[in-house]
């Protein structure tokens, strides 16, 4: 019987450089910046045998969470339309919003969760989270659970 793998999700500076450009070389033979693994790891500046060392280990962040349901965590300032501000980030960006839960505000802030559908979403999950956060009244936005 196989052990069970694990996955971590670890910030892109705490990562080895070969990772961050194995994900590199893997995007632009995605997008066709780059129509073999030689030119896209030449590209990059790695080995072909260090590409195929590690292609199937390292998958961005938003690539693995793309069509799946993500629960999002807010903290946002007790103000009117700072929530509708919020959700018009979602609804900006495609993504179909499932459930949204609010506390009550205590200190002038109030925790809310919203789980979404991110399928059809025509932007980044960091682009989603990026924009959120800057929104005036926003405290804290990020990813809960997915």
């Amino acid at each position: 019987m196989g052990a069970k793998t694990k996955y971590y999700i670890v910030a892109a500076a705490a990562l080895p450089e070969i990772f961050i450009k194995v994900a590199e070389a893997k995007r632009m033979m995605q997008t066709g910046e780059a129509d073999t693994v030689g030119e896209a790891t030449r590209q990059v500046g790695i080995s072909r045998s260090a590409f195929y060392k590690y292609k199937d280990a390292v998958q961005p962040f938003n690539d693995m969470k793309t069509g799946h349901i993500i629960t999002f965590y807010a903290m946002l300032k007790d103000n009117p339309g700072v929530l509708s501000n919020v959700l018009a980030i979602f609804a900006g960006s495609g993504a179909n919003i499932l459930t949204i839960n609010q506390s009550i505000p205590t200190n002038g802030c109030a925790a809310v969760t919203v789980s979404a559908e991110t399928s059809d979403m025509e932007i980044t999950l960091e682009e989603l989270i990026s924009q959120a956060a800057a929104l005036e009244g926003v405290v804290r936005f990020e990813i809960l659970a997915g």
